[in-house]
């Protein structure tokens, strides 16, 4: 069984609007910049050059290093935060929430797809420095999304009361997290290394910012990769002419409005008048405008027009961008050329690019991450045995059922000869009715219908019976199918790391890194 790639187009895992992406449909090209091939770069870091602030990156650099305070750096990352002062460097972003012990594994692909991206753009652009960027989403507040992961069909949840901005979050509690799940491992080095990964990013660091960076740090810090958090004042302060002209001139929602009136896909997501909340430890609420106020939604908190302009001023950590406006405070603080993300987000940043025109920042390439089905050698030589190709595994159920029956039975389920035999032969009753008494037409077509209906019963009990024929065969293919796509979903968002850490441990991160190629935008089967 070769350990090939099947197309993203093909998988049947992705929606119209990625699938025209991919096939650079012409109802597109108005919704973004440049696709995201090699050669496509060169225009994109021209534009960028002439379209960023030098003073953003000596605010950017003095950010990143006070960020870094207290935590291990290594010398590549380093070197590379210290890169990006220069006029010559640019960054590939990818964002992600703070998933308890990373969440979904795809949390790793878009960081290898990311640091891999560099490496590419670097090979063929030798005159510029690329650095990769982990975008750390620390102000989102749906703690329900990000409170649990999934451990070999048990889900571990962290039981915890939270309203506000995530990464300000307490790790108080994640103690019995900690005993809980490890409950559920073995011995061995590998299950030592999730140990201490675990109890020294949760139980040694106060907040769920500082524990996530440690953790991407330790994972991914011998490859450069730099940790960015945007709840950050004086990357706000930077970002302040926008987060005014949010306020005063509502230019995101009317420029979003126009676009996604003139989309032919499903909306990702909709904007509001204003696209800001207003942040504190415990409480991230939407600001409105009501009345000739400013008043945040939930609370007591209003200013008038000059009122919140002076908090702007003054205060501008207190503004968090939505879902609207956080991509362009991102390309705005970054030299960003590229940001590498899901279907979901590609699909709303898609959006977007009208909005970025108005306010003359660069709109990044977008790419979709790699996806990555993980298959051990022994579900191979299963897949092998019950002849199964890997276009059949991404099949949904159903459709495997019927195909695999049809392959392995001797017997031939399709009836058409059969039923255009029958339909002749009633083509010739019908005439012979028609010139003796028409009144029998109706009749003859009656009989007709019963007929092939009789016919469509007998093929379906048919595939039944052989279906119970080959009830053992396929059952071991569906328990295979189950264990690569569990509940018939994506395994990279159902499964955490730590499932396949345990057996294989860095050669994980090793056989990732080395077949991830992420300009080729296909579904890898990686084989460990």
């Amino acid at each position: 069984m070769p350990t090939d790639c099947i197309s993203f187009q093909n998988s049947g895992y992705f929606t119209p609007i990625m699938i025209d992406y991919l096939n650079q449909d012409k109802n597109l090209k108005t919704f973004y910049n440049r696709f995201p091939n090699i050669d496509n770069f060169k225009a994109q870091i021209a534009e960028k050059q002439k379209n960023y602030l030098q003073k953003n990156r000596i605010v950017l650099v003095e950010s990143l290093k006070k960020q870094y305070q207290n935590f291990n750096v290594s010398n590549l990352t380093l070197s590379n935060i210290n890169l990006l002062k220069n006029s010559n460097t640019y960054t590939v972003t990818t964002g992600h929430q703070l998933n308890l012990f990373t969440g979904p594994l795809y949390f790793l692909y878009k960081i290898i797809s990311t640091i891999n991206l560099c490496k590419e753009l670097q090979n063929v652009y030798p005159e510029h420095k690329f650095v990769p960027i982990y975008w750390m989403a620390t102000e989102d507040h749906d703690f329900e999304e990000i409170n649990h992961f999934n451990f070999k069909g048990k889900k571990v949840v962290w039981k915890k009361e939270s309203s506000g901005p995530v990464g300000r979050l307490s790790t108080i509690g994640l103690e019995s997290v900690y005993t809980e799940f490890f409950k559920h491992l073995g011995l061995g080095e590998n299950v030592n290394t999730l140990k201490k990964l675990f109890s020294k990013g949760y139980l040694e660091h106060s907040n769920l910012a500082n524990a996530t960076r440690y953790i991407a740090n330790e994972l991914f810090k011998d490859k450069g990769l730099v940790i960015l958090d945007g709840d950050d004042k004086d990357l706000k302060q930077l970002f302040s002419p926008f987060i005014k002209d949010e306020l005063f001139k509502n230019t995101s929602f009317n420029k979003v409005t126009q676009t996604i009136n003139n989309f032919k896909y499903n909306v990702q997501v909709n904007p509001r008048k204003i696209n800001l909340f207003y942040i504190t430890d415990s409480s991230r609420e939407r600001i409105v405008f009501e009345n000739n106020t400013y008043a945040v939604l939930n609370t007591n908190v209003s200013f008038t027009k000059e009122e919140i302009e002076k908090e702007v001023d003054n205060f501008p950590e207190k503004f968090s961008p939505n879902v609207i406006t956080r991509p362009l405070y991102q390309e705005f603080v970054l030299p960003n050329l590229c940001y590498i993300g899901g279907g979901g987000e590609l699909a709303y940043w898609l959006e977007l690019k009208s909005f970025f025109d108005a306010v003359n920042v660069t709109f990044p390439v977008l790419l979709l991450r790699n996806s990555v089905l993980l298959a051990t050698e022994k579900q191979v030589q299963k897949a092998d045995s019950l002849q199964l190709s890997w276009q059949d595994l991404f099949s949904n159920k159903q459709d495997l059922q019927t195909a695999k029956t049809n392959e392995f039975s001797t017997i031939t389920f399709d009836f058409n000869s059969q039923k255009e035999l029958l339909k002749s032969q009633f083509e010739e009753l019908t005439k012979i009715a028609s010139n003796t008494d028409k009144s029998f037409i109706g009749a003859v077509n009656a009989q007709e219908k019963k007929q092939l209906k009789g016919l469509d019963n007998l093929e379906k009990r048919l595939l039944k019976a052989e279906k119970r024929v080959y009830k053992d065969k396929l059952n071991r293919i569906f328990l295979l199918q189950e264990e690569l796509f569990p509940n018939q979903s994506l395994q990279e968002r159902k499964v955490n790391f730590s499932e396949y850490y345990e057996t294989f441990g860095a050669e994980l991160l090793d056989k990732l890194f080395t077949d991830l190629k992420p300009l080729e935008q296909e579904f890898n089967i990686v084989v460990l």
